[in-house]
């Protein structure tokens, strides 16, 4: 079911939440969260679409909040959605004129109560999102650097302002080759020495997997930029030979250990929804990532 509204007020939302649940015949959700999406008109459509799939995996209380012009008077239209292609609830709500300065005082009446509190931003995310005052809404903040027009300088802003909580979208995305080479390490009986990571120039995730591998190794790990927009290829050498993965094609990798035979292993770009899906999994805050950019900035 789905209740539009006009010049409203959270007060007549939560209220267009109940009608909207008992129209569907769900009075009880069974919602484990809720999740803030603070995008633009550019990105909602996309944005919001990514977080009802995500809410099959997590039934989520979704708000979608696009901030819009600030001049003129205080408007507040909504729009309310619940089992329509998701196990939870959504709100979209557009915020204009004087009250875009007081947006938190709109999203707070409406979130899940004694639940956590998530926050993803699509696109351009504040420097500080735990100072900003919906980010400090969330439990959990997750930006997207790759999302952004200079995707490394846009990393190194929000490391600078890391607290407890914060998490970027392009450390998710090193999962799958952090796995892959913890396997290739635990194979590999020589000292790791060195090491090379290759991708396109402004490849945020490689910026990080570089910090990460030379933060746990303790030694220095060389980034060189090549064609093509993934990382493309890492190598650690070590006294027994080189190990080595290279991406072969948009869903696979060569996995070479010394002493072992090659192999093509997958190596796929996950969608949004499953990088958010991973995130979600753990609410604690990373302190794998946390040491990963204290490297990073500390190398800079």
């Amino acid at each position: 079911m789905e209740i539009a509204l006009t010049d409203t007020n959270a007060g007549e939302i939560a209220r267009a939440l109940v009608r909207a649940r008992s129209g569907a015949g769900s009075p009880a959700m069974d919602m484990v969260l809720t999740l803030l999406v603070v995008t633009d008109d550019e990105n909602v459509a996309h944005a919001m679409k990514t977080a009802t799939t995500l809410s099959m995996e997590h039934p989520a209380r979704i708000i979608g909040v696009v901030i819009g012009d600030a001049r003129g008077k205080a408007r507040l239209n909504a729009k309310v959605r619940v089992g329509e292609s998701s196990s939870g609830e959504s709100i979209l709500l557009r915020i204009a004129g004087k009250l875009t300065n007081h947006a938190e005082s709109v999203v707070l009446p409406l979130l899940l109560p004694d639940s956590p509190v998530v926050i993803w931003w699509p696109s351009n995310a504040p420097a500080n999102p735990a100072d900003d005052p919906i980010g400090r809404l969330a439990r959990r903040r997750l930006t997207d650097a790759e999302s952004t027009a200079n995707p490394v300088r846009a990393l190194r802003n929000v490391a600078r302002h890391y607290v407890e909580g914060d998490t970027d979208l392009s450390w998710t995305r090193l999962t799958p080759w952090r796995a892959l080479l913890a396997a290739a390490l635990d194979q590999a009986t020589g000292t790791v020495s060195s090491g090379t990571v290759v991708s396109d120039r402004d490849n945020p995730a490689a910026v990080l997997l570089v910090a990460w591998l030379s933060s746990r190794l303790g030694v220095p790990i060389e980034h060189e930029y090549g064609p093509g927009t993934q990382i493309s290829r890492v190598s650690l050498e070590t006294q027994v030979g080189t190990i080595e993965l290279t991406r072969l094609d948009e869903g696979s990798c060569e996995f070479r250990v010394p002493g072992s035979s090659s192999r093509v292993v997958p190596l796929g770009r996950r969608t949004l929804a499953e990088l958010l899906a991973e995130d979600l999994r753990r609410l604690d805050p990373d302190e794998i990532y946390a040491e990963t950019i204290d490297h990073l900035l500390e190398h800079a």
